[in-house]
This record gives C-alpha cells, sequence and structure tokens, in this order.
C-alpha cells in the first residue's frame, strides 16, 4: 500500500531552483521510495545508488570533463545513500556550480559523514531535509482515525516504519531485522565505532531510562566506559537517527537541572527491539515511557515538516518538581504534560509558575492527543 508522505509537496516546490535536494533520515523509512516518485514527477532521471561500488567509484572526487560527459543528456539525478561517496560534499558543488539546469536529488542514511562533507561545500547550494518513520498524520490520512485509533496501543509498541506498518503479524521478525541490520549499518562501518559490543550496551542502557533524564557520568559507570567515549556514542547515534536529545529549559534558577538530557529513540519499535520486549501495550510496565517517547517523537515529526525555526526543552528542579516538554518559539514557551490516563492528576510546580511567563500548560492524554499531533500550532 502507497502512503503519502507529508513533505513530498515541500520537496516538489524546490525542484528548479537550482540548488542541490537533500533527503537525510535513518535506512527503511521512504527515502528511496520518495525522491523516486519526485524525479519521476519530472519525467526520465538518472538513479545512483551509492551502495554499489561503481557508483562510488564514478563520483569520487571526478573531473569536470568526466562529470560532463556522465551526466551527458541528463535534466535529474538522485544520488542514493550519498553518505558512501568519499568527499561527497566536492563532488555536489562540482554538478551545482557547473550543470545549473540539472535537478539534483540526494539521499542519506545517516547524517555521519554527509553531514560533515556537505555543509561547507554546499553553503548556499542546498535544500536540506529530514525525513522520518511513518508520522501520525500520514497514517491518519492513510487509514482513517477510527482505523488508528484501534491501532493505536498496537502503534505504541511497533513504532511506524513503513514496512513495520504495512506488514501485520510480522512486525516482531521485521523491527530484530531493522534493529539489527539495517540501522546499525552506517555506524558500524563508521571509523568512530571501535566496541560494537559497547555501542549495544549503550543503547540498552537508554532504551531501559527511556524519559528519564540521562547523566553521561552515570551511563558511563552503568556500561563501563569513560564519559567522552559515552559522549562521542551518543553524538553517533543521534547523527544516524537512532535517538534525539532534549536540552533541559534553564534561566539560571539555583536548583534547576542543566546538565543532564532525555534522551528518546525516533521509533518506539526500534526501542522495544533494543530491549526485546514486544509484549501488548496493556501488558507493559513502561507504558508512561512509551507514550511520552511516541508523543515527543511524533510532535517532532509534525514540527520539522512544518519548518518549526523554535527550540524543544524539559524542564526540572533538582529537589523534584518537573515540565514533561518544552517548546519555545519566539520568546514563548509552551508547556506540555504527559498522562496516558485523562484522569490522571498533574501537578504544575509553583517554581515554573512563578519564575516563567508562559502559556498555559496544557496536558496531553489518550483522549485529546489527536489534535496534537495533527494540527501544527505556530
Amino acid at each position: 500500500m502507497h502512503i503519502n508522505r507529508k513533505i513530498f509537496e515541500k520537496l516538489f516546490s524546490k525542484l528548479g531552483s537550482g540548488k542541490a535536494i537533500i533527503l537525510l533520515g535513518p535506512r527503511q523509512v521512504g527515502k528511496t521510495t520518495l525522491v523516486k516518485k519526485l524525479a519521476g514527477s519530472l519525467g526520465e532521471f538518472l538513479y545512483l545508488n551509492a551502495d554499489e561500488p561503481t557508483v562510488i567509484a564514478s563520483l569520487t572526487r571526478p573531473t569536470l570533463p568526466f562529470l560532463k560527459a556522465y551526466l551527458a543528456n541528463t535534466k535529474t539525478i538522485v544520488i542514493d545513500e550519498a553518505q558512501r561517496i568519499p568527499d561527497v560534499g566536492i563532488t555536489l558543488k562540482l554538478i551545482t556550480d557547473n550543470f545549473q539546469d540539472l535537478n539534483l536529488i540526494v539521499t542519506g542514511s545517516s547524517s555521519l559523514e554527509l553531514a560533515n562533507q556537505i555543509h561547507e561545500p554546499l553553503t548556499g547550494r542546498k535544500w536540506e531535509f529530514q525525513l522520518f518513520p511513518m508520522s501520525w498524520g500520514e497514517l491518519v490520512n492513510a487509514f482513517g482515525v477510527p482505523s488508528m485509533l484501534s491501532e493505536l496501543e498496537k502503534t505504541l509498541v511497533f513504532g511506524s516504519y513503513p514496512e513495520v506498518v504495512t506488514n501485520s503479524g510480522y512486525e516482531v521478525e521485521l523491527l530484530k531485522n531493522l534493529a539489527s541490520s539495517y540501522l546499525y549499518k552506517d555506524l558500524l562501518n563508521f571509523q568512530g565505532i571501535r566496541k560494537p559490543e559497547l555501542l549495544q550496551k549503550i543503547l540498552q542502557a537508554l532504551a531501559w531510562q527511556l524519559g528519564s533524564e540521562v547523566s553521561l557520568n552515570e551511563l558511563g559507570r552503568t556500561v563501563q566506559a569513560d564519559k567522552n567515549t559515552v559522549s562521542n556514542y551518543l553524538d553517533l547515534l543521534e547523527k544516524a537517527f537512532i535517538i534525539f536529545r532534549l536540552q533541559p529549559f534553564s534561566r539560571n534558577l539555583r536548583t534547576e537541572i542543566s546538565s543532564s538530557r532525555k534522551i528518546y529513540f525516533i521509533d518506539n519499535g526500534i526501542r522495544n527491539s533494543v530491549v526485546g520486549n514486544y509484549a501488548a501495550f496493556g501488558n507493559r510496565q513502561d507504558i508512561g515511557s512509551l507514550w511520552e517517547n511516541f508523543l515527543i517523537s511524533e510532535r517532532i515529526k509534525l514540527l520539522s515538516y512544518h519548518g518549526f525555526y523554535g527550540k524543544n526543552y524539559f524542564w526540572r528542579l533538582a529537589r523534584g518538581g518537573e515540565i514533561d516538554y518544552i517548546e519555545e518559539i519566539d520568546g514563548q514557551l509552551y508547556p506540555f504534560e504527559f498522562k496516558w490516563n485523562p484522569k490522571a492528576k498533574v501537578k504544575v510546580p509553583k517554581a515554573f509558575i512563578e519564575n516563567y511567563r508562559t502559556a498555559p500548560v496544557q496536558v496531553i492524554h489518550r483522549e485529546n492527543f489527536m489534535d496534537w499531533l495533527l494540527e501544527y500550532p505556530y
């Protein structure tokens, strides 16, 4: 089944701009399908998969005469998995500078090498976007509200990778394959990862601490590694689109937490695969954590696809009292609390109310979350 992606129209609007269109995101989220559809909307196109050695060889530091012959009569080119091409930023710059009428569409399954290689060479020459696993809005558009509400608890366990969503009954098998091969593929080939077993330990520790604050020192003690090593691995996991971090919001009140981070997984299914727990939602002890991870990751998708330029935070006092999630845009704070149970009591910390002028704290629960994940508010 084909599911329309919300970002397609935004990508389509950038065609013909003379700049490269860069689409980043994890493997298996549908980047190839999306860019082929995008390129195909213009007619014939040249598709180059950088997982193939011949493509890598052809696009590694090519000369301009070679490129003119290689791209002869081509109006649109797709370079898939471009992070595998050494010095790919220089090659992309050469193309954008010398083939102004060419539509250049590029994907990368990690921002590891790719981000480092393209930012400087392509300054002013690119549009960069991120593709996530299926968003709640995309699924609602495809299957309808009643169907998705009935599938909510299943989504909280298995996540929303396209292949997982469209192959009911095979979720566990597909998630095991995703977690063990595709998602780690770029990481394990990256020179910064010298201890694959440490990577696994860190991921498992993060999965068990889902929704809690993570201290680098404590995490290091848990996995028996030094703070700097742990920090480097977290950075790589984030650049590979497996996790993302929330910074603490602080205006330097003495009792505010300012050093810990909250770490979430891009997808609930991947998190559950890391800990090997696919139990039905109602039989779990981590319902609150899964609900929080789902809401924040889905909100990040919504904001990203609409071009949100603000910041995301959590807030907590050292002595207790916290706000689960805060969005800040144009100097205004919008705080949110997450509860699975709509009848659960929420106590907003007095210190937060007294020290910050904010919009009222919204409580997002299973009976009112739909609008929060479907309507862009800013």
